[in-house]
This record gives C-alpha cells, sequence and structure tokens, in this order.
C-alpha cells in the first residue's frame, strides 16, 4: 500500500501560502512543487544560504500533536546524517508558532517511475539502467552499513534522476515498519509502512524491517524498470508475495508483447535472488547485488564529514520516521514537473583510472616486456580493488607513454584519472617512475620515484597501488589490502619468465606464436618456482585457452596440463582470482561442462571486480549454448570495462558474423581497425565478410594490398587462397603457397597438412587434377599422424574428409564427416557444431550424393556458424553462388531455389 495514503488520515496543511512570501525568517517562497494530503511542497530560496530548496509544510495535525512532533524532529535530526551523493539531502528542521516544515536538498529531475513510463514500451533495458543501479547499490550499501538506516519502502517512484548530470538520487529514506502509538489516528492497513507490491514477505507478515527488507525491494524495483510490472500487481498481492515465485523477466516480458522479450540470465539470476522468500538467501547487502550484476558500486562512496561521527543506534525504522520522510519527499517528487527532458550520459565515476603503458627508458630496448609487465602489475593489484573503476590494459595499451591529448583519453576510456610510468632496468637494478594526473584539467595529483633491487619490485607494485587507493579515497577490504600487497614470488628470475609470458598473452589476437610464446616462459616461471601460482593459473588458461581455439595442438595431453596447473594454484592460493578464473576456463574448454564453468567465472568475479575477462568468458559460454542474446548482453557488459579492448571486439564482431549480422560485425571490425590500423587479420576478418556477402571485388581490394610472410596465421591464408578460387583464377596463389609449403613449421602441427588440402584444391579449380591428386596424397600422410593423439580433434577429421574427398575416396570421405560431427555435436557446441556438418555437405556434393547435401545445405542456412574451412564465416545463398565445390548442384533446382533465396537473418 502506497506511503503516500496516510495523508488522508492526517489532514493537510492548513496554511496558504503565496510566491514571493518570505516564512521562517529564511526562506522566500517561489512556486509550488506539489500539493496533497500530506502537505505543500514549495520550490523556495534560502536566503542566508543562498540556495534553492525544496520546503516542506508539516501538515496542521503533526505541529499541534506535541509527542508526534517531538519525535519527528528527533528522527529528522538523525536524518540529517545522511551524507550522501546519490541520497537526497536534508538541510534543516524549522518551525514557528503557525507553521513547520523541513528544507531539504532540491532536485530538477525525475523519476524513474516517470521515466520508464516515458518508454515506447514502457521498460528500460539492463544497458540503460546499469549505471543508475550501480549508484542505488552504493547509496543504500552506505546507508546500511555505514548510517545504520533503513529505507524499507524502496521504489522506482523514490528515485530520482537529476536532469543536469543523470544521476540518481534515492528519497524517502527511513520508511518505518510500523508506526507509533502518536499516529494511532492511522488506520490499522496504513500501519505497515512501505508500498504493497514492493515488500518482503517479512514486512507483510510485520516483522522488524531489516536491511533484507531492502534487498528484497531492490530486487522488485529492478524488475519493474525492465518488464514494466513488479513481481506481482493483480488479485491477492499479500498471498502472492508470501507463496508464490515471480516469473521470469523474460516470461512477464513475453507475457506483456515487449520486444526484444530476453533479459539476460545475469540480470535474471541476481533479481531472482533478491526476490527470495528466504532472507538468508538474498544478497547479503547492496554491494553484493553490484558486484554480482558486474557493476561496480558507483565511484561516489562519500566519508563521514571530519568531526561528526554516525549515530550506530537501532537503525531509523521508528514509527515517526515514516512521517518524517513522507514530509520530506515523497509526495514532493511524485508530483514534479512530468514535463521530460533529454539526460545527459551520467558522469564519469571520480574514483576511475586507466594506467597508461609505461615507457621504456631501459638502455637494452629488448627490456620493454619488463616495463610491460610492471604496468600490468600495478593495474592488476588497482583491478581488485571493487571501489576502483579501473580498465583494462588491453584498452590502454595502444596509447602512447605519454600522450599530449590526456582529456580526450580519459573520455574515450570513462575514466577520470590517467597514471603515467616509466621503467629503467640496468642489471638488477630498476628505477620506476609514476605520476597520477587529474585528466579533466591536466593537474598532477602525486608521483614518486622509486629505485630497488630487482628482487624487492613488487614492493613498489604495491606501494603504488596503495598510493594510489588513497589518493582517489578509494575503501579497500581487508582481503584487498592483503591482496594488493601481495608478493607472488621470492625469485626473481622466475618473475621475469612470467613477465615475458605475460608480455605474449597482452598481444593483440591468440595467434599460435603467442600462445606458444607464453606457454614457454608460464612453464620456466614454475620451474624456477614451483610455488608460483599465478604462473600456473596463467598457464592453465593459456593451455585451455590454446586448446578450444586450436592454437595450439589439441591433444588430450594439453588438456591435463591446463588441469593440472589450475589445481597446483588453487592449492597454493585458494582465493586467488586468475586460478579460479583459469578452472573455469579448464570446464568450458576442455570439457565444455558449461554449467561447472559458469559456477567457476561467477566465484571469481568477487577476487576480480573489474576483470573484463568474466564477462567476455561468459559471453563465450552463452554462444556455445547457443544463447545468442545473453552472449551479446555479456559482451557488451565486458566492452563498459574494456572499451578498447581489440581482441574482445573482433570476438564480438564474430558472433555477429556467426549471426550473418554482416553489417554490425563491420561494424565492429573498423572500430578495431580505428583502434590498430592496418591490422592484418582485421583487415583478412573484412575479406572474408566481403566473400560472404558475394562481394568479391571488394574484397579483392582488401586483400590485394596485404603481406602474407610465411608466418602468417593459417586462417589469413585460407581466406587469401579461397578469394583466388572463388574468382577462379588460383594461379598465383598456387606458387605462393609452394613457397610457404616448402619449409613447412613444426609448431603448425597438422595445419601445415589444412595448408596442403588448400594447395590441392586451388591446383584441381586450375585444372591440373593430376597435381591436385599428388598433392592430397601428401596432405592425408601429413595430417593422418596426427589422428593418433587427437582423436576428437573435428578440424583434423573434417580436414581428412576433404582431403578423401578429393581423392576419390566416397566412403571414407563420408565416414569421416560423420565422425567429426560426432565429435563436435551441434547440440554441444553451437558456435562449432556446425563446422563439421558444412564438411559433410561439401563432401556430399562432390560424391554424388545431392539429396544429402541439399539438406545438409538448407540446415545450415538456417542456424548461425562460425563457418567451415577454417575460414570464420558461415555459408550464404552468394557463397553458394560462387564455391566451385557446389559445381555439381547447379542444375538441381532445389540448390537453385537455394541460392535465389536472400540471405538468411
Amino acid at each position: 500500500m502506497s506511503t503516500e495514503r496516510a495523508g488522508d488520515v492526517i489532514g493537510a496543511t492548513s496554511r496558504e501560502f503565496v510566491g514571493g512570501q518570505k516564512v521562517f525568517g529564511r526562506y522566500t517562497l517561489i512556486k509550488v512543487l506539489g500539493r496533497g494530503g500530506m502537505g505543500i511542497v514549495w520550490l523556495a530560496r534560502d536566503e542566508e544560504l543562498e540556495r534553492d530548496v525544496a520546503l516542506k509544510f508539516l501538515p496542521d495535525l503533526m505541529i499541534h500533536d506535541r509527542s508526534m512532533f517531538d519525535e519527528l524532529r528527533r528522527e529528522t535530526k538523525r536524518c540529517l546524517e545522511l551524507t550522501h551523493p546519490h541520497i537526497v539531502r536534508i538541510h534543516d528542521f524549522i518551525r514557528n508558532e503557525r507553521a513547520g516544515g523541513i528544507s531539504m536538498e532540491y532536485i530538477d529531475g525525475e523519476t524513474l517511475s516517470n521515466l520508464r513510463a516515458e518508454k515506447e514500451q514502457r521498460v528500460f533495458e539492463p544497458d540503460e539502467i546499469a549505471t543508475w543501479i550501480s549508484q542505488l547499490c552504493d547509496a543504500l550499501d552506505y546507508a546500511h552499513t555505514r548510517a545504520n538506516v533503513i529505507h524499507c519502502d524502496l521504489k522506482p517512484a523514490n528515485l530520482m534522476v537529476n536532469h543536469q548530470r543523470g544521476e540518481l538520487k534515492i528519497t524517502d529514506f527511513g520508511i518505518a515498519r510500523s508506526l507509533t502509538d502518536s499516529v494511532s489516528r492511522l488506520t490499522i492497513e496504513q500501519g505497515r509502512s512501505g508500498t504493497l507490491i514492493y515488500m518482503s514477505p517479512q514486512q507483510l507478515n510485520g516483522e522488524r524491517c531489516t536491511h533484507l527488507d531492502d534487498i528484497y525491494s531492490l530486487g522488485a524495483t529492478i524488475y519493474e524498470l525492465l518488464t514494466s510490472k513488479p513481481p506481482f500487481y493483480s488479485g491477492n498481492i499479500d498471498r502472492q508475495i508470501c507463496e508464490r515465485v515471480a516469473p521470469s523477466m523474460t516470461e512477464r516480458r513475453k507475457e506483456l508483447n515487449i520486444e526484444p522479450a530476453f533479459v539476460p540470465q545475469l540480470w535474471e539470476d541476481v533479481v531472482a535472488a533478491c526476490l527470495a522468500k528466504d532472507p538468508s538467501r538474498r544478497p547479503q547487502s547492496a554491494a553484493e547485488v553490484a558486484q554480482r550484476l558486474g557493476i561496480t558500486p558507483a565511484q561516489t562512496r562519500t566519508r563521514a564529514a571530519p568531526g561528526k561521527r554516525l549515530n550506530r543506534k537501532t537503525p531509523i525504522i521508528g514509527g515517526i520516521a515514516a512521517l518524517c520522510v513522507l514530509a520530506l519527499a515523497g509526495f514532493y517528487f511524485g508530483l514534479l514537473n512530468r514535463q521530460a527532458k533529454p539526460l545527459p550520459q551520467a558522469a564519469i565515476p571520480e574514483k576511475s583510472i586507466a594506467v597508461l603503458p609505461f615507457e621504456n627508458r631501459s638502455e637494452e630496448k629488448a627490456n620493454a616486456y619488463f616495463a610491460e609487465g610492471i604496468q600490468d602489475e600495478i593495474l592488476t593489484r588497482l583491478s581488485k580493488i571493487a571501489d576502483l573503476k579501473v580498465i583494462s590494459r588491453t584498452s590502454t595499451q595502444h596509447y602512447k607513454s605519454t600522450p599530449e591529448n590526456l582529456s580526450e583519453i580519459a573520455r574515450q576510456l570513462g575514466v577520470a584519472h590517467i597514471l603515467e610510468g616509466s621503467v629503467q632496468k640496468s642489471g638488477d637494478a630498476v628505477r620506476v617512475n609514476v605520476q597520477l594526473i587529474k585528466a579533466a584539467n591536466d593537474s598532477h595529483l602525486w608521483a614518486d620515484t622509486f629505485d630497488r633491487k630487482l628482487t624487492d619490485i613488487f614492493s613498489v607494485e604495491s606501494e603504488v597501488a596503495k598510493a594510489i587507493a588513497d589518493q582517489l579515497r578509494a575503501k579497500l577490504t581487508g582481503r584487498e589490502e592483503q591482496e594488493i600487497a601481495a608478493k607472488p614470488t621470492d625469485n626473481p628470475e622466475a618473475y621475469d619468465a612470467y613477465l615475458r609470458g605475460l608480455a605474449y598473452t597482452l598481444k593483440t589476437f591468440p595467434t599460435r606464436a603467442n600462445a606458444l610464446g607464453a606457454q614457454k616462459y608460464f612453464k620456466e616461471a614454475v620451474r624456477l618456482d614451483p610455488k608460483f601460482a599465478l604462473s600456473w593459473a596463467l598457464l592453465s588458461y593459456v593451455d585451455a585457452r590454446g586448446y578450444i581455439t586450436q592454437s595450439l595442438q589439441p591433444m588430450p595431453a594439453l588438456c591435463e596440463e591446463a588441469r593440472q596447473a589450475a589445481e597446483t594454484a588453487l592449492n597454493l592460493e585458494p582465493n586467488l582470482g586468475e586460478a579460479i578464473l583459469a578452472k573455469g576456463s579448464y570446464y568450458y574448454s576442455c570439457l565444455k561442462d558449461y554449467d561447472t564453468a559458469v559456477r567457476y567465472f561467477q566465484q571469481a568475479r568477487q577476487f576480480l571486480p573489474n576483470s573484463s575477462r568474466i564477462p567476455e568468458s561468459l559471453a563465450y559460454v552463452a554462444r556455445r549454448r547457443g544463447q545468442w542474446e545473453r552472449s551479446e548482453a555479456y559482451f557488451n557488459e565486458a566492452e563498459r570495462l574494456d572499451p578498447r579492448n581489440v581482441n574482445l571486439l573482433t570476438q564480438h564482431a564474430t558472433t555477429d558474423i556467426s549471426l550473418r549480422r554482416f553489417p554490425e560485425a563491420l561494424r565492429k571490425l573498423d572500430e578495431v581497425l580505428n583502434i590498430t590500423p592496418d591490422d592484418l587479420d582485421t583487415l583478412v576478418q573484412k575479406a572474408a565478410v566481403a566473400q560472404a556477402e558475394g562481394d568479391l571485388p571488394r574484397a579483392s581490394t582488401i586483400l590485394a594490398p596485404l603481406h602474407f610472410a610465411a608466418d602468417t596465421q593459417t586462417e589469413d591464408w585460407e581466406t587469401q587462397v579461397y578469394q583466388a578460387i572463388l574468382e577462379r583464377r588460383p594461379a598465383e596463389i598456387i606458387s605462393r603457397l609452394k613457397e610457404v609449403l616448402a619449409k613447412p613449421d613444426p609448431a603448425l602441427g597438422f595445419y601445415n597438412g589444412e595448408l596442403r588440402f588448400w594447395l590441392g584444391w586451388a591446383q584441381e579449380v586450375g585444372g591440373d587434377h593430376a597435381a591436385a591428386q599428388e598433392t592430397w596424397r601428401q596432405a592425408r600422410n601429413e595430417l593422418e599422424p596426427f589422428l593418433k593423439e587427437q582423436q576428437d580433434n573435428y578440424g583434423l577429421i573434417g580436414d581428412l574428409a576433404l582431403t578423401n574427398m578429393g581423392l576419390g575416396d566416397k566412403a571414407a570421405a563420408l565416414a569421416l564427416s560423420e565422425r567429426a560431427m560426432a565429435a563436435n555435436p551441434i547440440e554441444k557446441d553451437a558456435l562449432t557444431g556446425p563446422v563439421p556438418i558444412e564438411v559433410l555437405a561439401r563432401v556430399a556434393a562432390q560424391t554424388g550424393e545431392p539429396d544429402r547435401a541439399i539438406a545438409t545445405l538448407q540446415k545450415l542456412l538456417s542456424i548461425p556458424s562460425s563457418g567451415g574451412l577454417g575460414l570464420g564465416v558461415p555459408l550464404t545463398p552468394a557463397l553458394l553462388r560462387l564455391d566451385p565445390m557446389f559445381d555439381p548442384l547447379r542444375n538441381d533446382p532445389r540448390f537453385q531455389k537455394l541460392v535465389a533465396s536472400p540471405a538468411p537473418k
């Protein structure tokens, strides 16, 4: 039941006022902001302090009831102690012989309830409210833990967004669980403070209000903002709240025909937890809600005013507090001018920082890895502080060490502060210079120089992180203080090897060369120091990712190494976030046990609150499960934490390509090129998209200027070869491929055989059948030995299927195609499961099985796919029109219908 109804019983202020009138000796009335049963709210000018205020005149009943008035005054004084940027401030309690009132902060804004109602479908999307919910959680956490105050009536109508800065403010703090005897004039029904549809079961049952009731109301509030309705809104609401489980937000949106209906599972899970009937099963703090949502609490938490201790007595839930807060703002904020004004983006959090690349001032330029490592280690320590917003290194690595346009860089990254630094290493001596800069005015807040021995470098990283936290007034938990002071190893040689491995993981793309380099140095680090938990964790992560991306040879031994490394790291440091993340990556990459992987990823969140790798990993899981929209939401979350991470943007583009959303993919790839101009892999990917769209001239224009060296990624070579095959002009590419394969790289493993298959195909298209047969025989001889150790490698099996197809061994080709599908079923992997299905379609087309080929193609064109043949693009009608491998089907009317259809959506 809405608290505003209390005014029907209490009675309104009888005294009338007029604009321009001066009251209480200091306030000049300007205009009425709201009028109702609980009194009148005026916009007034405080002449003494020269500021605009909202002035609430109290109802006559409260003025004339001495006991009620005295308690109201006491509770108002307690409300004065709520000093948080996202809570409406109370300025003063005033009274004379004729009237009484409360002066409070004036907010020129609108309630979230009204803003939602103005939306086209009357709902927000999670991305639109993430910043506001972060600010809301921060304010609630402050009120609950610092001021010991409970709201008890949280709802969208009590959440204001100011027009000027787009920031959220909570109104009505202090609504009580019950009313005291002094307001016994109110009906029994009105004895339950709060608003019925947002109340927890415990509030409904008349139990004493706790902060966990606010957590329930927080969940109900988010539910309404995302669905247009609270969890229960019709019928016997009391009983439903106590006995029923609310439908998921996606289900509610479907019921109300809201498009898109999907709400990311992360938000579903957290809101459902908030709405748990049992308080012990809810998140135990507002900070936990923000943490689980992956929206670090707004970086605006304030400290108590100097010299003033917050009252630690019983939380403000006394009866008169209800009237206090009603008098403060409830009615006023509900009746503000409804004219909507455009809301700017939320202000950049003050407690936010990006660490730019450290300049390498060592005489030996080969020491660049060391400067990169020091930068990353400082950043890693900072990122473990939940009260800071920290931008990942992958978003900053493309900037200069000391750029001139700091304010523009800060705007691009969404931070208020920049850390610059330099590292000079000579033998075992290290000098580190750092300076913290406020980007808005380019002012230096703090700077220092550290001269240390290599063995003491960890103390520098910890001291810098602690100094920055102090300068930005970031609140550190005890665990966070321990983590930023932790010394990962006592062995300087092991640490040096670790930094070299780390440098490979920070490259733009996880190529085979980068994966092998990282693996080599992490192994060296743990050999030198077997107790180096962080290096064990990163070794596991590199192994697991190398297995699923096949940037390392995907053998069972690689997965076993990933498992052992993760478990070793966890045994050494059970709360190491990187180790928990690595264990999740093992379950995801090696076992495809997605449920277990997600549990580890979510557990890692609490130790890595600023890490984009958590939502990034969850995005990967979601798309393997075929939950494409959920994957999109996780990618968006990761990009908020890491806005210029080119690998992240590329993977997001890959998802769009799999869904055949080519324009969206190209926009993301162009964004990557804005960060890393002329990047070869990105340009090749754009060419592959042009091929999928049937635009061979555009693809040729992109590929023609590119230089493909012997060590170029296999996928890049294959896109170039495919272009020549689609154009049916393979002569030039044949000679170039022969040069590359004349000196095969052993590190490429079975990919040498895969490239040789492509050479054979180019020779066949060029009309040299005999040369193609010889090349394919050689390819088969190169591929088959790997099958002994990689029996479930669907890519390798598919290569052998296509090679046997070229050699005319129909039975072997079809059997291998089916084996590849069994090794990677689409039910287990929606992203790459279609790859062996495409292999089957090609084999069937080439071996006289048109019915099977066309049925398979029909299926392929109806589902997302990462694409066969290692090209990274799915089959499209445009590609079917061009690809020579489907020439045997060209006269079939069913095939003609397929290629005539528009590109699938």
